[in-house]
C-alpha cells in the first residue's frame, strides 16, 4: 500500500488557542472500598481499588494512570455519580472527579506533578490536584483540591482519541474524525502552556477509527498511530509525513503497540493465522530496525483457540526504568519479562474468562513497581493493582 499524508489544508474551522482563567474547587472524598490479598502463586500484592458491583476500568494501557507523585490513580467507573475517578494511594479514599467537574473522558495523568488532562465535550482541560497527604501512610488523605483551566477548544468531532503528553511535557496529541474536520482522520497537537492547536497530518491508512495516537517516550517530536497494513506508523511532527517502521507480511498479526525506553516500540504479534494465532511480545528498536522477541508465544496445529490463547499475548507495556515488560492474555494472565534476560515470571492469572468481559489492558506505574489491569475475579470488572514482589526487584537490577 502506498503511504501518504494529505497536505495540511486550510481548515474550515479555525484551531484557536483558548486558555482561560482557572477555577479551584474542593472535591469530596468518599470512603475507601479497596480489598487487598496476596497472589497464591507469586506472592504479589493484589489491591482491588474498589468493591463496587458496577463495571470499572483502568485507563488504556499506554496512558498514564498514576499521577507523577504517586498520590492518586485514575480510573473509570460506571457507578452512579461515577465517571472519571481518583483512588487516593494514602488510605484508599475515592474521589468522583468526573461527577464533580462534569463528564470527563480521554484522560491521562500529567508527566510531572500531580494532575491530569481530560476532555469535557470539545474542551481540553488541565486539572492540577492538591492532595493533602497524612503523616501515616494508613490514614486517608484529608483534602483534594482541583484547579481547573480550559487549555483549548477543539473543533466539532464525531470520534476522538485519548489525550497523550509528550516526554518533555510541552505538547499533547489527540486524533479527531468526522464533524467539522471532515471524514479523513486528523492528528493534532496542543501546546500545554499556550493552548495553541496545530495540525500534524491527515493519515490515509488509519484504522476505521483513528486509534493508539501516542508519543515516543524518548523523542518529544515523534508520535505514532495504528495503521492498516502496515500497522506501526510513526510521524515526526516537524514534517508531518507518516512512515511505516515495520514491514509486516500480509497475514501477519501486529497489534497493541506502546512506546518504551531508548526509541523502542513494544508490540504483540505473530505469523500464524487466526483463530489460533501465535502472538509474541516483540520489541522494535527504531534506531537499528531490529526486532527481537521478549516474550514468546506458541502454536500447535491441533490446538483450539481457547487453549492456544493461554500461551499468547495481547497487550504489553514497559516500565520507565527499562527493567520490565508486562503482558496479558485473553484469560487474564499477567506475566513479567526481564528486559535484559527475557526471563518470564507469572505475576497473577485467571482474571478473565476466555471469550467474555473486558481485556486486562495491563500498564505500568511510574516507578516500575506495580501494574494496573481490569480483573473479573470478583464477578464484575474491577480495577486491580498488582505490586511486584520485592525479591523479584532485587533479582532483576537495573
Amino acid at each position: 500500500m502506498a503511504l501518504r499524508c494529505l497536505p495540511l489544508l486550510a481548515l474550515t474551522v479555525a484551531l484557536v488557542a483558548s486558555v482561560s482563567s482557572s477555577t479551584t474547587v474542593d472535591l469530596p472524598i468518599g470512603p475507601a472500598e479497596h480489598l487487598t490479598e496476596k497472589d497464591p502463586d507469586s506472592g504479589a500484592t493484589l489491591t482491588y481499588l474498589s468493591t463496587a458491583t458496577t463495571a470499572e476500568s483502568n485507563l488504556y494501557f499506554h496512558e498514564r494512570s498514576w499521577t507523577a507523585d504517586g498520590k492518586a490513580i485514575l480510573f473509570q467507573s460506571q457507578r452512579e455519580q461515577g465517571g472519571l475517578m481518583l483512588y487516593l494511594t494514602h488510605g484508599g479514599g475515592l474521589v468522583s472527579v468526573g461527577h464533580a467537574l462534569g463528564g470527563l473522558s480521554g484522560a491521562t495523568a500529567t508527566i510531572a506533578g500531580c494532575g491530569f488532562y481530560a476532555l469535557r465535550g470539545q474542551d481540553i482541560l488541565h486539572v492540577a490536584l492538591d492532595i493533602a497527604v497524612p503523616e501515616s501512610p494508613n490514614d486517608m488523605a484529608s483534602q483534594v483540591r482541583a484547579t481547573v483551566r480550559t487549555l483549548a477548544t477543539l473543533p466539532e468531532y464525531e470520534h476522538v482519541t485519548s489525550l497523550n503528553e509528550n516526554c518533555s511535557g510541552t505538547l499533547l496529541s489527540v486524533g479527531l474524525e468526522g464533524g467539522a474536520l471532515g471524514p479523513t482522520p486528523v492528528i493534532l497537537t496542543v501546546d500545554t502552556r499556550t493552548g495553541e492547536v496545530q495540525e500534524v497530518c491527515r493519515p490515509t491508512n488509519a484504522v476505521s477509527r483513528l486509534q493508539h495516537v501516542q508519543w515516543s517516550h524518548t523523542d518529544p517530536n515523534t508520535l505514532s498511530y495504528a495503521g492498516v497494513k502496515p500497522r506501526l506508523m510513526v510521524v515526526d511532527i516537524r514534517d508531518g509525513h507518516p512512515r511505516s517502521v515495520y514491514p509486516e507480511w500480509a497475514e501477519e498479526l501486529v497489534t497493541h503497540e506502546s512506546w518504551w525506553v531508548r526509541d523502542q516500540i513494544i508490540f504483540c504479534g505473530g505469523t500464524r493465522p487466526k483463530p489460533t494465532e501465535d502472538s509474541h511480545v516483540k520489541l522494535l528498536d527504531l534506531q537499528t530496525g531490529v526486532v527481537r522477541v521478549v516474550g514468546a508465544g506458541t502454536w500447535w496445529a491441533e490446538g483450539k483457540p481457547e487453549a492456544v490463547s493461554r500461551y499468547n499475548w495481547w497487550h504489553a507495556d514497559g516500565s520507565d526504568d527499562g527493567r520490565w515488560i508486562v503482558a496479558d492474555n485473553w484469560h487474564g494472565d499477567i506475566a513479567l519479562f526481564e528486559a535484559k534476560t527475557t526471563r518470564q515470571r507469572l505475576l497473577t492469572r485467571n482474571h478473565r474468562v476466555y471469550g467474555k468481559g473486558t481485556h486486562p489492558h495491563v500498564g505500568f506505574d511510574r516507578a516500575g513497581k506495580s501494574v494496573i489491569f481490569v480483573s473479573h475475579k470478583r464477578g464484575n470488572p474491577d480495577v486491580c493493582v498488582a505490586t511486584l514482589p520485592e525479591t523479584w526487584q532485587r533479582e532483576n537490577p537495573s
